[in-house]
This record gives structure tokens, C-alpha cells and sequence, in this order.
């Protein structure tokens, strides 16, 4: 038998096994092996962290909620529902117009300068929203007052966290619309502030759908 056709085939013969035992070691092993520690010793992060009440996930520890009122007929953006917290602004957020088949939505930045513009009015318009919505008979908001996260997005468009001071500034209005106590809101505040991680890294923050819950659940109970 021809040499050269003998050592091909025996070469081809060795490709296929190492083919075969890669694929099932790499495709097979190490995704089940990764999938098992994962789910063993981080399995709330390996599962989207996610955040459930009464018994269902209603969302992600990780990503940012809206909580707006439906929209009205000829509106184009959807006014925010007053009686919950409302997280950061989502400026930068996108929407899928290649497939359109699928209702995505894209996160990112405004990308906008410091000194643009668009980004000045903004900010500035977004400002006077935050303090007439948050301003109710025996509590009016000082615009010096209204924190940076509260009139501008992150990066993502995404953040699920907003700064006690942002929290803070909004406890009145939450407790006028939900008819409790200020002081019992404030006190859920306090107890959903996460501080600096390590103690130093980061800053302290408050995760506006785990304090949304604590609302909804705290309403129940009137």
C-alpha cells in the first residue's frame, strides 16, 4: 500500500481522536465542572442574581427598573409612578432597529460631553422634574440638594443603584403617596443602604427594586 496514503490516514485517524476527546473535555467536562462549582458555591450570581417576592422573580439585583405609569394616548414617554422610588435616569439607553422582530433594549451611555449642550439642559430640566415631584405640603426639595445621580445616567443606562442622598430626597413623597409615616420610610432606607464594599471601595448605595419590595410589602401591612 502507498506510504504517503498510509500516513495520511493515520493522521487523519490521530486529528478525529483528538477532535473527539477536546470536544469532550472542553465542550463536555469543563462546562459541566464550571456549571457545578458555580451552582455550589455562587449560585445566586451564577443564576442573574436574581430578586424574587411572594415566591416569583420580579427582576435582577443587577439591572435597573423602571416604575412608570402606562402610557397615555399620543404620549411618547411615560410619566413615573410616584408612589414608588424611582432609580437613576436611563439617557442612554437604546433601541433595537436592526431586528425589530425582538423588542430590545440596548444599554450605553449618552456619550455626551461635559460641557455639550444637550447634556446642560438635560440635566437642568431633569433637576426641575426631581423637585416638583418630590416636593408635597410641609417638604419642599432645594435643587442644591438634588445629587448628581438623580439627574444624570450611567454608563450602562442600567444602574439598579442610587445614592441614600437620592433615597433620602425622595421618602416624603413616597410616604405622602402611599399614606405612611415618613419616618417609616426613612427607616426602610436605612435599612436598604449597602455601605462602601470592603469598607472603602465604591460608594454606599441603595438598590431601588429590593427597596421597592420592602415599600410594597411595608403598604400591605397598613
Amino acid at each position: 500500500m502507498n506510504n504517503s496514503f498510509v500516513n495520511t490516514a493515520r493522521l487523519l485517524g490521530a486529528g478525529l481522536r483528538a477532535l473527539l476527546v477536546l470536544t469532550v473535555l472542553t465542550g463536555v467536562l469543563y462546562p459541566l465542572a464550571v456549571t457545578g462549582v458555580a451552582q455550589a458555591l455562587f449560585s445566586d450570581k451564577a443564576n442573574g442574581s436574581e430578586v424574587k417576592a411572594d415566591g416569583e422573580v420580579v427582576g435582577s439585583s443587577l439591572i435597573g427598573q423602571s416604575y412608570n405609569l402606562p402610557l397615555k394616548k399620543g404620549q411618547g414617554t411615560p410619566d413615573p409612578d410616584l408612589k414608588w422610588f424611582q432609580g437613576r435616569p436611563a439617557n442612554g439607553l437604546g433601541t433595537n432597529s436592526v431586528n425589530t422582530r425582538y423588542q430590545l433594549i440596548l444599554s450605553g451611555a449618552t456619550n455626551l460631553s461635559a460641557d455639550s449642550k444637550k447634556l446642560v439642559e438635560s440635566v437642568e430640566g431633569a433637576k426641575a422634574e426631581v423637585v416638583k415631584d418630590n416636593s408635597v405640603p410641609g417638604y419642599s426639595v432645594n435643587p442644591a440638594d438634588v445629587p448628581a445621580d438623580a439627574v444624570t445616567s450611567s454608563g450602562s443606562g442600567l444602574d439598579p443603584d442610587i445614592s441614600p442622598q437620592y433615597a433620602d430626597l425622595q421618602v416624603h413623597r413616597v410616604a405622602e403617596r402611599n399614606g405612611l409615616p415618613a419616618a417609616a420610610v426613612q427607616k426602610l432606607v436605612e435599612d436598604h443602604t449597602t455601605g462602601r464594599t470592603l469598607g472603602f471601595m465604591g460608594e454606599p448605595r441603595v438598590n431601588v427594586l429590593e427597596l421597592n419590595i420592602a415599600l410594597k410589602d411595608l403598604v400591605a401591612k397598613k
